[in-house]
């Protein structure tokens, strides 16, 4: 059995489940992990949970203990040293006209590797430019290219809610988005109205879209011809969450009414 808290990477990176053994790491803890190579650095976002070995595809990598004050200059030294990579990165590419956006850069928590972010429409061909930062900075370096979607993880923002994007701060992973969600929700077709700071389709409307769809299934659809208490008409408008619809009588009367009065006329087909 494993007893399990999920820990959200470094500030902004992706949400991870570790092995706390018997310790207890409340949330909001800042925590040492075991990263791939070495240790790395992140926050408790959960309660612990218990998962069986029969669950899961290999074990779970651990937390090593709660972050010291010396771990904290280590990151602190690591930040600033970072952001005077990224200025002289940034300065490579615009010396060699590289067709890239540079956005962000981190050193490992040992700070044996350098990581550059960057966008591009296209594969780069950056080999020139890791050579001359590996002979400036004496470190491993990694150029690693990334979607918009990440950059906007990364770079974090406030959306058109009026809150931290949610991909910053409880999203794990990017699922896929389509138009046809903002269409079952009545939302305007406008791509200013319907995409976040990332140019693509809000990740939201994914989370009510299964809801809509299940409500769609009980209601009649537009242009259909029903009967309602007040006689036969053909609707008009569909309100989905408060479970109604607008009909236009037979003699042009408009009445608002709930779905569950609503039935088809019999011998009468919609069109």
């Amino acid at each position: 059995m494993y007893r399990v808290v999920e820990v959200r990477m470094r500030e902004r990176g992706r949400m991870r489940y570790f092995s706390c053994g018997e310790e207890t790491y409340p949330v909001g803890d800042r925590v040492i992990v075991e990263a791939e190579r070495g240790e790395d650095y992140g926050m408790v976002m959960s309660e612990p949970e218990t998962v069986h070995e029969n669950e899961v595809d290999r074990p779970f990598r651990r937390i090593l203990r709660r972050i010291a004050p010396h771990d904290e200059r280590r990151i602190a030294e690591n930040s600033r040293d970072a952001h005077a990579a990224m200025e002289v990165c940034g300065a490579r590419i615009a010396e060699r006209k590289l067709p890239m956006k540079l956005v962000d850069a981190e050193y490992s928590f040992d700070r044996s590797k350098i990581i550059f972010y960057f966008t591009a429409d296209g594969r780069v061909d950056f080999r020139e430019l890791v050579k001359d930062l590996a002979s400036r900075f004496r470190s491993r370096i990694e150029l690693r290219q990334i979607g918009v979607r990440d950059e906007a993880r990364m770079l974090g923002g406030i959306g058109c809610c009026g809150r931290q994007l949610c991909c910053a701060t409880f999203l794990k992973d990017f699922e896929a988005v389509n138009i046809r969600m903002a269409k079952e929700q009545r939302l305007p077709l406008n791509p200013s109205k319907i995409s976040g700071l990332c140019g693509r389709l809000l990740c939201c409307l994914r989370y009510e879209y299964e809801t809509y769809r299940e409500l769609q299934r009980t209601m009649p659809r537009e242009g259909t011809m029903v009967a309602t208490p007040s006689g036969e008409g053909r609707v008009t408008d569909v309100c989905l969450l408060r479970q109604s619809v607008t009909v236009e009588l037979e003699n042009g009367r408009v009445v608002r009414v709930e779905a569950k009065d609503v039935t088809r006329p019999r011998g009468r087909r919609g069109e």
